[in-house]
Protein backbone atom coordinates (compact mmCIF):
# COMPACT_ATOMS: atom_id res chain seq x y z
CA UNK A 1 0.00 0.00 0.00
CA UNK A 2 0.90 3.66 -0.07
CA UNK A 3 2.38 5.51 2.44
CA UNK A 4 -0.55 6.18 3.81
CA UNK A 5 -2.14 2.41 3.05
CA UNK A 6 -4.86 3.58 1.60
CA UNK A 7 -6.34 1.54 -0.96
CA UNK A 8 -8.95 2.83 -3.90
CA UNK A 9 -12.50 2.52 -3.32
CA UNK A 10 -15.01 0.85 -5.76
CA UNK A 11 -15.44 4.36 -7.13
CA UNK A 12 -12.53 5.09 -7.40
CA UNK A 13 -11.61 0.88 -9.32
CA UNK A 14 -14.52 1.43 -11.06
CA UNK A 15 -13.03 5.34 -12.84
CA UNK A 16 -9.75 3.80 -13.22
CA UNK A 17 -11.03 0.58 -15.17
CA UNK A 18 -13.54 2.77 -17.23
CA UNK A 19 -10.21 5.24 -18.10
CA UNK A 20 -7.78 2.24 -18.87
CA UNK A 21 -10.44 0.70 -21.48
CA UNK A 22 -10.74 3.54 -23.09
CA UNK A 23 -6.75 4.45 -22.81
CA UNK A 24 -6.19 0.73 -24.69
CA UNK A 25 -8.75 1.58 -27.34
CA UNK A 26 -7.63 4.58 -28.20
CA UNK A 27 -4.04 2.98 -28.34
CA UNK A 28 -5.60 0.42 -30.99
CA UNK A 29 -7.18 3.32 -32.81
CA UNK A 30 -3.67 4.37 -33.46
CA UNK A 31 -2.55 1.38 -34.03
CA UNK A 32 -0.01 1.40 -31.03
CA UNK A 33 -1.89 -1.78 -28.80
CA UNK A 34 -0.91 -2.14 -25.76
CA UNK A 35 0.93 -5.96 -25.26
CA UNK A 36 -0.93 -8.83 -22.60
CA UNK A 37 1.80 -8.27 -20.11
CA UNK A 38 0.85 -4.78 -19.54
CA UNK A 39 -2.62 -5.31 -19.58
CA UNK A 40 -1.94 -7.85 -16.78
CA UNK A 41 -0.08 -5.14 -14.51
CA UNK A 42 -2.88 -3.00 -15.23
CA UNK A 43 -5.54 -5.58 -14.32
CA UNK A 44 -3.65 -6.89 -11.01
CA UNK A 45 -3.53 -2.96 -9.76
CA UNK A 46 -7.03 -2.76 -10.12
CA UNK A 47 -7.44 -6.44 -8.29
CA UNK A 48 -4.98 -5.03 -5.51
CA UNK A 49 -6.66 -1.47 -5.79
CA UNK A 50 -3.42 0.55 -5.25
CA UNK A 51 -3.29 3.86 -5.19
CA UNK A 52 -2.03 6.04 -8.26
CA UNK A 53 0.52 7.07 -6.62
CA UNK A 54 1.86 3.35 -5.78
CA UNK A 55 0.84 2.44 -9.53
CA UNK A 56 3.12 5.30 -10.78
CA UNK A 57 6.37 4.06 -8.22
CA UNK A 58 5.71 0.84 -9.10
CA UNK A 59 5.89 1.74 -13.19
CA UNK A 60 8.79 4.01 -12.62
CA UNK A 61 11.04 1.14 -10.37
CA UNK A 62 10.09 -1.39 -13.31
CA UNK A 63 11.16 1.74 -15.88
CA UNK A 64 14.55 2.31 -14.32
CA UNK A 65 15.05 -1.44 -13.70
CA UNK A 66 15.07 -1.30 -10.29
CA UNK A 67 12.92 -3.79 -7.79
CA UNK A 68 9.47 -2.43 -7.67
CA UNK A 69 8.35 -0.97 -4.61
CA UNK A 70 5.11 -2.98 -2.49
Amino acid sequence: MDASGRKLTAAELAGAKERRLEAMRLQEIESNPIDADDVAMFEMFEREGWSHERCIAYIRAHASGADAVE
